[in-house]
């Protein structure tokens, strides 16, 4: 080979080694500049407290998301009706036509049973156990697993904390008392209810005070004292019976479309779930606050009267919500499966917090 022809040769190769050097940087930079623009909708219209408006809900996880990720993610939040109706975020997000929406998992329990044990169970896990199983004990693989042939992922990004069982008219003494009576809950609630004597209505939030006011109602379940308050429910009926047996800790899921998700760099896949696990706890210490607070002037102010449930009712609803989740999960493998895990982690749970919490709340605290 002459002088000259490895000259050129060099002198190529060289050139080649440097471009590809410069290139690199460029198409690395040119990536991470990335940016998308998606949609969320939610199954709560606009301005609603904790769902919509204000610290942990979907406005906000929307803003954090948008600050962790340098502006490379935009989300453009929809309430409840303003781009679809409030239980169809299951549908649009599986067709693509929105990326994301803010709800809970229970709502598709006509599509999947097994989407009930990612919002609550009746006497399941608390706040601290829910989030035990999710974040260490598979609860969001479980999860992820049974919206995989929907060609959908999910996470947890709020959390009510324990609900209350709910607004009575009239005092409550035992199980002939639910026998006929017109009650507003959703979901496997509603369920154990009927099996139990009553009569369930499944009313959107904005029609239960009218109907409990009224007497097409005798009795309603919603959120919490904080939200219930806002509802006005307190002028309705004075008797608030507590603790929420059916909703122990009621956990907000984020959905979000497979296809569009794989589509995101690892990085922004990471902003988007650490910004839902921080909505996760930051939206459940709202709910701590502000319940305490309305709480206080429910009770002191407003004439209301805070009871538990006789025994001899939460034993009986006990009894019918495990016959239920025997049944369902005796249907389907992936309902038990997930009906499995749940309850496998749930007795070690229980197990420590006997030592724990429960003897922190009964023997320690002041």
């Amino acid at each position: 080979m002459s002088n000259s022809r490895r000259k050129f040769l060099g002198t190529s190769l060289g050139a080649g080694v440097a471009g590809a050097a410069l290139a690199a940087p460029a198409i690395v930079k040119a990536q991470s500049a990335q940016t998308f623009n998606w949609k969320m909708t939610s199954a709560y219209p606009k301005g609603a407290p904790f769902y919509m408006d204000g610290p942990g809900s979907a406005t906000d996880l929307a803003k954090r998301i948008l600050e962790m990720s340098g502006g490379r993610l935009k989300i453009q939040v929809f309430g409840a009706g303003e781009l679809i109706p409030a239980f169809e975020g299951f549908d649009a997000v599986r067709a693509g036509t929105v990326e994301m929406n803010h709800a809970n998992s229970y709502f598709w329990t006509g599509k999947t049973f097994a989407a009930q044990y990612f919002t609550a169970v009746p006497f399941g896990l608390n706040f601290q156990g829910m989030n035990g199983w999710f974040y260490d004990g598979g609860g969001i693989d479980l999860w992820n697993e049974v919206y995989n042939p929907f060609g959908m992922v999910a996470m947890p990004c709020g959390n009510t904390g324990v609900q209350m069982t709910g607004w009575f008219k009239k005092k409550i003494n035992s199980v002939a008392d639910l026998k006929g009576l017109k009650m507003r809950i959703p979901g496997l609630a509603g369920k154990v209810y009927a099996k139990l004597g009553v009569d369930v209505k499944v009313l959107p939030g904005g029609e239960i005070f009218p109907a409990l006011e009224r007497g097409v109602i005798d009795a309603a379940e919603f959120v919490g004292p904080f939200q219930d308050r806002r509802l006005g429910l307190q002028k309705a009926a004075k008797f608030y019976y507590t603790t929420g047996w059916h909703e122990p800790a009621t956990t907000s899921e984020l959905l979000i479309n497979k296809a569009a998700w794989m589509k995101l760099p690892k990085d922004l896949q990471e902003v988007v779930k650490n910004a839902s696990a921080a909505c996760n706890v930051i939206g459940e210490a709202w709910c701590q606050k502000n319940n305490a607070d309305a709480m206080e002037d429910l009770v002191k102010n407003q004439g209301v009267q805070a009871l538990p449930l006789p025994d001899s009712v939460v034993k009986a609803m006990r009894e019918e919500t495990t016959k239920i989740l025997n049944e369902e999960a005796a249907k389907d493998p992936m309902t038990k499966k997930v009906h499995d895990s749940y309850f496998a982690y749930k007795k070690k749970y229980d197990a420590w917090a006997a030592y724990s919490e429960a003897t922190y709340h009964s023997k320690v605290r002041g």
